[in-house]
């Protein structure tokens, strides 16, 4: 694609299963660059293992340290933001590790970003920081605000920053689906609620509309995909379809049912076809640059157990088979 011809583009958290994912759809095209930046060696020096390509850098740091951004973000044109703490528990036991990450975190990527002249930023948000109920949540909820507002600072330099929100990722390190698997040996898997649904992409879907919503953005949009929607028992009588359930009820910060366009943001939300774009409620933003999309009705809200896709169970399975390596 003609978009990142020549570019030097830099993934944070590039060792991670976006990352990777995203990395090696990237070197099929004609990049001059591909920075990883991340904190585990080993991960890199993994990666580095499986990656053989000379466009690639690695570059061990850590979003909190502005300084250490600062020098990688040198000579970079593009950076996807995927570095966070996003395990929901360990940010509720964490509070104040998360917000360094995933709120100062996103203020250095910023700050680091306009001052060495990034030209575009896309920072991955989460369904969960659409009304959030929990730490993680409100952390990428304020993240979002962040990037978007962050087109207000630029002044005479040409960076633009935007965020893409998406829901559950099959076969991502922490999902559902690992565990699923693992307990099928018992016996019995536990369910924390018989009407729960989640969103669900796959990694390559996800990769795809990050690297088409840098060709979209101009900067301040929100950019949602249209997918479809999962019930939990489902997933579990594709992955167990002989083991018993257990209910166990809601864990502390879990929703029954996650939402990523809120009837607050549906206000300003254009329906692009199969996108979704939240545009950003500053003075700066030009209408014209929603040509083509069409106002939400009155009320809208997209919602996991209101969503007009679903899979069954054998879609289900068959989406665990083809994307079981991804993780």
């Amino acid at each position: 694609m003609e978009e990142f011809n020549n570019k030097t583009i830099l993934v944070t958290g590039g060792t991670g299963s976006f990352g990777k994912k995203f990395i090696k759809k990237i070197l099929t095209f004609d990049v001059k660059k591909v920075i990883v930046f991340s904190r585990d060696e080993l991960k890199q020096y993994e990666m580095a293992q499986e990656f053989k390509d000379k466009r690639i850098r690695f570059f061990i740091g850590d979003v909190r340290d502005k300084d250490r951004l600062y020098r990688a973000f040198d000579g970079v044109d593009y950076v996807v933001h995927a570095a966070a703490l996003k395990h929901v528990g360990a940010c509720e036991y964490n509070p104040f590790e998360a917000i360094k990450t995933n709120v100062y975190g996103a203020e250095n990527i910023i700050e680091a970003a306009i001052d060495r002249g990034v030209k575009k930023v896309i920072a991955l948000s989460t369904d969960k920081a659409a009304s959030p109920v929990n730490l993680y949540g409100a952390t990428k909820l304020a993240s979002d605000k962040l990037f978007v507002a962050a087109n207000s600072y630029t002044g005479d330099k040409e960076s633009a920053f935007s965020v893409v929100r998406y829901g559950n990722v099959v076969g991502s390190r922490g999902s559902v689906v690992p565990f699923f698997q693992k307990m099928k040996h018992t016996g019995t898997i536990p369910i924390t609620d018989e009407r729960m649904t989640r969103f669900w992409i796959t990694l390559e879907q996800g990769v795809q509309f990050v690297i088409d919503s840098f060709n979209r953005m101009y900067g301040g949009e929100i950019f949602v995909p249209k997918i479809p929607s999962m019930k939990v028992t489902d997933l579990a009588e594709a992955i167990a379809p002989n083991c018993s359930l257990q209910y166990v009820g809601i864990r502390p910060g879990e929703k029954l049912h996650e939402s990523m366009i809120t009837v607050d943001d549906s206000r300003k939300t254009l329906d692009m076809g199969d996108y979704f774009v939240i545009q950003p409620d500053f003075s700066w933003w030009k209408p014209e640059n929603g040509q083509g999309g069409k106002q939400l009705v009155e009320g809208f809200c997209y919602v996991s157990n209101t969503n007009d896709q679903w899979l069954a169970v054998e879609d289900l399975r068959r989406l665990i088979e083809v994307n079981s390596g991804d993780s």
